[in-house]
């Protein structure tokens, strides 16, 4: 078995990509309100600030950054994924490994994870991240994605509402290369 290497920082910042374990499900944006209960249960018992979030159909992108004494993502995704599970129907494909192991066949078992270096790393993670459903087709501009945190930088004036314009004017590449 592959030996995993996570980086696990205290008080850090990362960049996180995590899948449905059946890419043409729409599950996370069809259940939305169960995937912010799932968020609002863990950050209230396991603290974390989300720098940069959106969620797509079938998987979603985040910046998290960790209190300073806790390095535990994977503590915090787990609790994620189980408790948006549990408020599903069971009605998906489940391969005969996951149901030795009782797991159900929602998510993928791992996630991307990267730890952001500096600034800089992080300012193309979160263009990367609202970028995300232009780049999919799911919208022409990055404002008119329902499910991003980009409308509450815009907000709090980080970000224009025009950023990045219309998908039809330019072919903009952000993040990963």
């Amino acid at each position: 078995m592959t030996n995993y290497r996570r980086n696990f920082l205290s008080g850090g910042s990362f960049f996180f990509t995590v899948n449905l374990a059946e890419r043409r499900r729409r599950l996370l944006t069809a259940h939305i309100h169960l995937l912010r209960q799932a968020f609002r249960d863990v950050r209230r018992r396991h603290p974390f600030a989300i720098e940069a979030i959106v969620v797509l159909p079938d998987h979603l992108h985040a910046v998290w950054t960790l209190p300073e004494d806790d390095s535990d993502f994977a503590l915090r995704w787990r609790l994620i994924k189980t408790i948006f599970s549990h408020g599903l129907p069971t009605d998906e494909r489940i391969s005969p490994s996951r149901a030795d192991k009782a797991e159900r066949g929602i998510w993928q078992r791992r996630y991307w994870e990267h730890t952001l270096r500096d600034e800089g790393d992080l300012a193309r993670h979160v263009d990367y991240i609202y970028f995300n459903p232009v780049k999919h087709g799911h919208v022409k501009r990055v404002r008119d994605w329902p499910y991003s945190s980009f409308h509450r930088m815009v907000k709090l004036g980080i970000y224009p509402l025009d950023w990045a314009g219309d998908a039809t004017e330019n072919a903009l590449s952000f993040g990963e290369r």
